[in-house]
């Protein structure tokens, strides 16, 4: 959050950042009972979400949210069917082939740098099959991250994947481009997708940092 390309004129995307963990400690330390709070409403704009942007926790959960987009833009019809289970699991590279309107998208994903390695060197030296590649470091992704409890194994990280997914099948809007805040903000504020404002604030490049100890 710190990078130079995560922020402009001076300011930053991002203020702090807190990992899960901190975060109950947070609440521990305050005295925070959720059990006396009383009932609102959740902030705006973050406090409507899709169930979508629920499976971002877990490795597949932003493929498979672009790919309920993708789908329906590409072809104009709405999909009967939202899930992707190629795209689901904890194996470290995964991939799957869609046929939109005609046109063949080959997806991958994967999560670990081990794996992420794997596809960013076909990247590199132009043998990558892939349209589109989500990476994600942390295995499982962030629900298998440095910062959620302590003890987790592939049977917790499974476990708190289909707990993403149950929320996302639960929830009314499972579908980005359907969430009418983000609809509002689009319409509002950012404009066309991937041009102008939208391209500047929602894209970023990185670039090498040298490391303390590299000589």
């Amino acid at each position: 959050a710190a990078r130079k390309e995560m922020g402009r004129d001076g300011m930053q995307d991002v203020d702090i950042v807190l990992t899960t963990r901190e975060l109950i400690k947070l609440i521990k330390y305050v005295g925070l009972s959720f059990d006396h709070l009383p009932e609102t409403e959740f902030d705006s704009p973050l406090g409507t979400a899709s169930g979508a942007g629920a499976i971002f926790g877990t490795t597949g959960g932003v493929m498979e949210a672009a790919l309920r987009t993708v789908c329906e833009k590409m072809t104009g019809k709405t999909l009967e069917r939202l899930d992707f289970d190629d795209v689901r699991g904890v194996k470290g590279i995964k991939e799957c082939t869609l046929d939109l309107g005609g046109r063949k998208v080959r997806v991958a994903v994967a999560h670990t740098l081990r794996n992420a390695r794997i596809l960013m060197e076909q990247v590199q030296n132009g043998t990558s099959p892939y349209d589109f590649i989500e990476v994600m470091a942390c295995p499982g992704g962030c629900i298998g991250g440095g910062g959620q409890p302590i003890g987790t194994t592939n049977a917790v990280r499974r476990k708190r994947m289909a707990a993403l997914y149950e929320i996302d099948r639960q929830l009314p809007i499972r579908k980005s481009h359907e969430n009418p805040v983000i609809q509002v903000l689009y319409r509002d504020f950012l404009g066309e997708p991937l041009k102008g404002k939208a391209h500047e604030l929602l894209h970023t490049t990185y670039q090498r940092v040298k490391k303390e100890y590299e000589f």
